[in-house]
């Protein structure tokens, strides 16, 4: 199947169906199934990512958080936080006296972030919250940053969860949404998709015992809205002065809006 055929395939969700990689499953059933894929990775999330990427994620989420205008006591909240590498720097930026508070829906990621935060010594104002990002159980107006890297194509409703996301932003606060997206350049496109379909569930496999898993997530990136239509729906949840940043050459793509 070639890359246009498959960004055909299945396109249209209904009410009734949502994806799950290149597959439509009932949409009651999208959160149960990537639960599992993350139940099943999550022993192995920290090294694969350094494998997948050459360690090209953790200067992604340098540049993430070098935007996000924190000073010392802000507040700040990081959904689908897996192992907490955003959440450590946005503790480091808001200090002793602000408050990060690390979100995941699932159980054993929130647990392994929790984990790895502690063995950094990292303890003062941080909370742990296990939680959906279509609907965040926190007040209105709660944080003046919100993030979410690499998650967001795992959710449901993404429109629903940037509805919330807006939500618990305070007026000025912004929103950072780090996520694979789509490469500009068609030589990278190229070289991308064969990475992805084949390296990836090869390193699955051998590394996490779980190739289906990794093509899932490689094809959850190809599902993924890309740059101009996130940046849309971003705007339609009545996020403003909405942006987007590529980072090498579109794999990856950061964007940027706020509450006014």
């Amino acid at each position: 199947m070639t890359r246009n055929d498959r960004d055909k395939a299945d396109t249209s969700e209904t009410v009734d169906t949502a994806d799950f990689g290149f597959a439509q499953v009932p949409r009651r059933d999208k959160a149960r199934r990537v639960k599992g894929v993350f139940d099943s990775v999550a022993d192995r999330y920290d090294l694969m990512n350094d494998l997948m990427s050459g360690g090209a994620h953790r200067l992604w989420k340098q540049f993430a958080l070098s935007l996000t205008a924190l000073k010392a006591g802000g507040r700040a909240l990081d959904i689908a936080g897996g192992t907490g590498d955003l959440a450590a720097g946005l503790a480091r930026q808001v200090g002793r006296t602000g408050l990060v508070v690390l979100a995941d829906i699932n159980a054993r990621m929130l647990q392994h972030g929790r984990d790895r935060l502690i063995d950094r010594t990292l303890i003062t104002g941080l909370e742990y919250v296990q939680a959906d990002a279509e609907c965040l159980p926190f007040a209105d107006s709660s944080f003046d940053c919100v993030t979410i890297g690499f998650g967001l194509r795992n959710v449901t409703d993404k429109a629903a969860a940037l509805a919330s996301m807006r939500r618990v932003l305070k007026p000025g606060g912004q929103l950072l949404v780090l996520e694979f997206s789509t490469p500009v350049i068609a030589a990278v496109s190229r070289l991308y998709d064969v990475y992805s379909f084949n390296v990836l569930p090869w390193l699955g496999r051998v590394v996490a015992g779980d190739a289906d898993s990794y093509r899932y997530l490689a094809e959850s990136i190809r599902r993924h809205p890309d740059q101009q239509t996130l940046l849309e729906m971003m705007r339609t949840a009545g996020l403003e002065a909405c942006r987007f940043h590529n980072l090498m050459g579109g794999v990856v793509a950061l964007h940027r809006g706020y509450r006014t």
